[in-house]
């Protein structure tokens, strides 16, 4: 069987046991990523399933035909859309599929278009692709990427046209330029600078990850610039009158960079500190080449494991990851350091600011991307940080917490 079949039957296994519409609905989006052609396959599977009891004995060839009809995108190069030219696919997300495009009228230009996938016009999906047409539309700052124009095309499909950031990931050009960790910190402050601006605007990024910040040089220096508001939400006013409505019953954003309340099925009580989160798993894998929680574990849960782990696991310090892992010679060489060197360098108040994004509890995370930002320029310029460890009594509390019933089993004992 074809590794990519093998693939789509796992999720599938998973996927057809779990009795919730909405929570299979959510494993299967989470499982998926940003592989739309895969969530249809496996979506196309359930379907067959649900028809015929006897579908797992012989798949009908038939069913990958269909699902790879599928995966065809809006609009094919070449087509013009207004005064743009599509030249080139450069991306492909959940929603929509980006073009680098060329502007004739009234100015000659390279740009980024990204338009709705046909399928994928729900009330829900367009619904949050208007958000990010509006959500970018507010924004005016030299990291993120600025929104030129926005538009319906013939076909019905909404597509907005941005500015053409190119760039990396921000940890593969990290990597690629062997940038030491303080070398990495001076390039994650500006993206926190960037959070901070949309932040003031009312807007929430919410799928914060290396692959949404980009990094591209200007004279010959390094700028992240921030990318892909999709599910992007209105903190202090709707950006369209169906926002609010789409946000129930449904999990937004990238299990490896989701912040422990992200993992509630209602999701209106998210708040600019859940960036704050994401932007800490960031600034995690930056600096130790991982995310604080093993991807293959977090992969293979049951979404309600995968959810749990999340909001109530505590991950390693960033110093003691390093001193577990095998790759850390790899790891080390990629940041042109000795690898006992490098676990020392981010043992202490590197450690400390790191584990204070990535708090469970938000109120004990920096208040503003700001915040995390100065914290990090005080560790840069050699001045005293004001994140610090936990105190005993508060690990202490958080442990009685965990524990309930060995606590008042030892109490009991005790008593």
């Amino acid at each position: 069987m074809p590794e990519k079949q093998l693939e789509d039957q796992a999720i599938f296994d998973v996927a057809r046991n779990i009795d919730s519409t909405t929570a299979r609905e959510t494993y299967i989006h989470q499982m998926c990523g940003e592989d739309l052609g895969l969530e249809q396959r496996v979506k196309a599977l359930l379907k067959a399933f649900e028809e015929s009891d006897s579908f797992l004995e012989s798949p009908p060839s038939e069913l990958e035909v269909a699902a790879t009809q599928l995966e065809s995108v809006p609009e094919r190069v070449g087509t013009k859309i207004g005064s743009y030219k599509l030249l080139q696919q450069i991306g492909e997300g959940g929603m929509g599929v980006v073009y680098m495009a060329e502007q004739t009228v009234p100015v000659e230009r390279r740009v980024a278009l990204k338009i709705i996938k046909p399928g994928m016009d729900t009330k829900a999906v367009i619904a949050r692709f208007e958000a990010e047409r509006q959500a970018l539309a507010m924004m005016d700052h030299p990291g993120i990427a600025k929104v030129l124009d926005a538009g319906t095309t013939k076909s019905g499909h909404p597509y907005f046209v941005m500015e053409l950031v190119k760039g990396v990931p921000i940890t593969q050009y990290c990597d690629e330029h062997q940038l030491t960790p303080r070398q990495r910190m001076e390039l994650f402050v500006p993206v926190c600078e960037a959070i901070q601006h949309a932040h003031q605007k009312g807007v929430i990024h919410r799928d914060l990850k290396p692959s949404n910040v980009l990094v591209t040089e200007y004279d010959d220096r390094p700028v992240p610039k921030v990318i892909d508001f999709g599910v992007a939400k209105a903190i202090e006013k709707r950006l369209t009158d169906k926002t609010m409505f789409t946000e129930l019953g449904q999990i937004v954003g990238t299990v490896d960079y989701m912040s422990p309340e992200q993992t509630k099925l209602n999701q209106l009580d998210i708040d600019t500190r859940s960036d704050i989160y994401s932007l800490g798993v960031m600034l995690y894998e930056l600096l130790t080449g991982d995310t604080p929680f093993d991807r293959k574990r977090l992969r293979s849960a049951a979404i309600d494991e995968m959810m749990r782990i999340i909001r109530e696991e505590e991950p390693p310090r960033p110093s003691i990851r390093l001193s577990t892992v095998d790759t850390l010679p790899s790891v080390a060489t990629n940041r042109h350091v000795e690898p006992r060197e490098l676990t020392r360098q981010l043992s202490g108040e590197v450690d400390w600011i790191v584990m204070k994004t990535l708090e469970k509890d938000r109120s004990r995370r920096y208040e503003t991307a700001n915040g995390l930002a100065a914290d990090l320029r005080r560790f840069l310029g050699d001045e005293p940080v004001l994140a610090c460890p936990p105190s005993n009594a508060y690990r202490f509390r958080k442990f009685a917490r965990r524990n309930k019933a060995v606590i008042a089993t030892a109490g009991a004992i005790l008593m």
